[in-house]
């Protein structure tokens, strides 16, 4: 049985196992396709016989990924309206999001 983690990056938490691919929140810095990213907040870790619960993240241990690809998410229109009062504003935004595959938990 492969291992099991829970990480917490951009104010999120993912469930990873080993050669999964993620799309997270965009990763700070210029990083390049195929570099390497550790994620060192690690809440929890499960190898299928123990199970080790941080409070709140377990102290040295980390998960370590590729990034894959960078880009730009679906675009999503933001519409602000009142009615009879002539007022309309429409804005679209497309957030930008890092793609990893795991490669080790440890």
């Amino acid at each position: 049985m492969s291992k099991i983690a829970v990480i917490k990056t951009g104010g999120k938490q993912y469930i990873v196992k080993e050669n999964d691919v993620i799309s997270v929140e965009k990763l700070p810095g210029e990083k390049k396709l195929g570099s390497k990213v550790v994620f060192d907040t690690v809440l929890l870790v499960d190898d299928g016989k123990v199970a080790k619960v941080g409070k709140p993240a377990i102290s040295g241990a980390k998960v370590e990924a590729e990034l894959v690809e960078n880009g730009l998410g679906k675009k999503i229109q933001v519409i602000r309206f009142k009615s009879k009062s002539r007022y309309f504003k429409k804005r679209g935004h497309r957030q930008p999001f890092s793609k990893v595959r795991v490669t080790k938990i440890g």
